[in-house]
């Protein structure tokens, strides 16, 4: 558990890449009425119902703290979207989605909650580097065995403290990394860059290809009306 709140809150030299599109999500809006015409469009009313009522949450959220609006969010997309495989759902094996696509098909794996999550919070006014996208190994315990398997969780650093709190769609409330040890951090990564700890020469090829499917999924974003 030490290593998933050391490397979580871990920052010197640890930015291996910087993202050409920090300053284009650090300044974006939204137009939710190309949003809601796409949900009509693409989905049914249940999904259009959805984002309506995503709108309405980041409207009643504005003025909330911080902690707050964590907690808001977190139950939103925990308690509407059902957890599947990509492949299930794209016909993929790894297909990171919008926001929209995500309540649109009302399904989404590890990573969509948590991009989910993370474009919410940004449009909330929280600040980016209060926030990363934490690949991490989860600890699965069943009645019958333990794996481990590969995971994404939203953290969030408040404000004088270093210890991030973590959100998550395996469970419902949010915890200081510290009450997290069925987590072993990998990467993380934000608009502004990615972090990798410790090796002088880490390997990065798999982080990259990641962070090229954050392109374009940024690209898809913006496409849409955010």
């Amino acid at each position: 558990m030490r290593s998933m709140y050391y490397l979580l809150h871990y920052r010197r030299g640890a930015i291996i890449i910087l993202l050409s599109t920090a300053g284009w999500l650090a300044n974006a809006t939204t137009d939710f009425v190309s949003i809601i015409s796409l949900a009509k469009e693409r989905y049914n009313e249940d999904a259009v119902e959805t984002v309506l009522q995503w709108q309405q949450l980041l409207e009643n959220a504005k003025l909330l703290s911080e902690t707050e609006q964590l907690t808001l969010i977190n139950q939103f997309f925990n308690g509407r979207i059902f957890f599947a495989d990509d492949s299930v759902i794209w016909g993929q094996s790894d297909y990171w989605a919008t926001p929209l696509e995500t309540m649109g098909r009302q399904q989404g794996d590890c990573e969509d909650f948590t991009i989910a999550k993370y474009i919410s919070l940004r449009m909330l006014g929280v600040a980016n580097e209060q926030l990363r996208l934490m690949y991490v190994k989860a600890r699965i315990t069943t009645a019958t065995n333990t794996r481990s398997q590969a995971h994404m969780v939203l953290a969030y650093y408040p404000p004088g403290n270093s210890e991030p709190l973590i959100l998550d769609n395996l469970i419902t409330t949010i915890k200081p990394a510290s009450l997290r040890p069925d987590l072993s951090p990998v990467f993380g990564f934000n608009s502004e860059g990615l972090w990798i700890k410790g090796a002088v020469n880490p390997t990065i090829k798999k982080p990259a290809q990641r962070l090229s499917k954050w392109r374009d999924l940024l690209l898809r974003m913006h496409k849409e009306g955010f």
